[in-house]
């Protein structure tokens, strides 16, 4: 999947395929590239996800954009939302220390258990935006949790982007397990340092997905 999504990506970003364009069909794509239908269509949810590409019912795949430079989940442009859950989701994570029940710590450890053996991503995309949802329910000001519903899509959209091209997963699990640990402990501190760090990480592996793609555009079809 990943040799058909690099071929696919380095095509649009050479301008083989310009904005606008209609990639070939999937019986097309998959005889040329030799492939079976599975893999060219996780490739092709994979260009959808990076926000090249846009899927119409009944009428094919075609190109929105010619390079990843700033991915759009949603409505929100990845920097925006960084900077969103910098300034929201670190102070939430600290007053959530302070405020969180004890039916609020049950909810988290149990959904957290759940992700660690969820084996289905779409599935694990789901819970990890309700985990997020679930943090700031337990800060008690319904304010929080109005303002992450508002960027619960966007929020799966990166989770899915994430996983399709950074394997994010098991390192996000364990860094949902450091914030909910520091929740159980009671320190606003820790959570905070836990949530700073888990969004850190968010924007490292966007970085370098993205710098991937610039490399990739540099060099060429034929460099290696």
């Amino acid at each position: 999947m990943e040799a058909v999504l690099a071929h696919l990506r380095a095509a649009i970003e050479r301008g083989e395929y310009a904005i606008g364009d209609k990639l070939p069909s999937e019986a097309e794509l998959g005889r040329t590239l030799e492939v079976s239908r599975p893999v060219l269509r996780e490739a092709l949810r994979a260009l959808q996800t990076m926000g090249l590409t846009v899927s119409r019912t009944g009428k094919g795949t075609f190109v929105v954009a010619s390079a990843v430079e700033d991915p759009t989940f949603g409505d929100y442009t990845a920097s925006d939302l960084l900077e969103v859950r910098r300034h929201v989701e670190i102070p939430v994570a600290g007053y959530a220390a302070r405020r969180r029940t004890a039916e609020n710590l049950d909810r988290l450890t149990h959904l957290l258990d759940r992700m660690e053996r969820e084996t289905d991503t779409t599935a694990w995309v789901a819970m990890d935006t309700l985990f997020h949802l679930t943090v700031a329910e337990a800060a008690q000001n319904p304010v929080f949790r109005r303002v992450i519903e508002e960027i619960r899509d966007a929020l799966a959209r990166q989770s899915a982007f994430l996983n399709e091209l950074g394997g994010r997963r098991e390192q996000s699990d364990r860094e949902h397990r450091a914030l909910v640990e520091a929740l159980i402990d009671g320190s606003e501190q820790d959570a905070r340092q836990a949530m700073a760090h888990h969004i850190d990480r968010v924007e490292t592996s966007l970085t370098d997905i993205v710098r991937a793609t610039r490399k990739d555009r540099t060099q060429g079809p034929d460099s290696k």
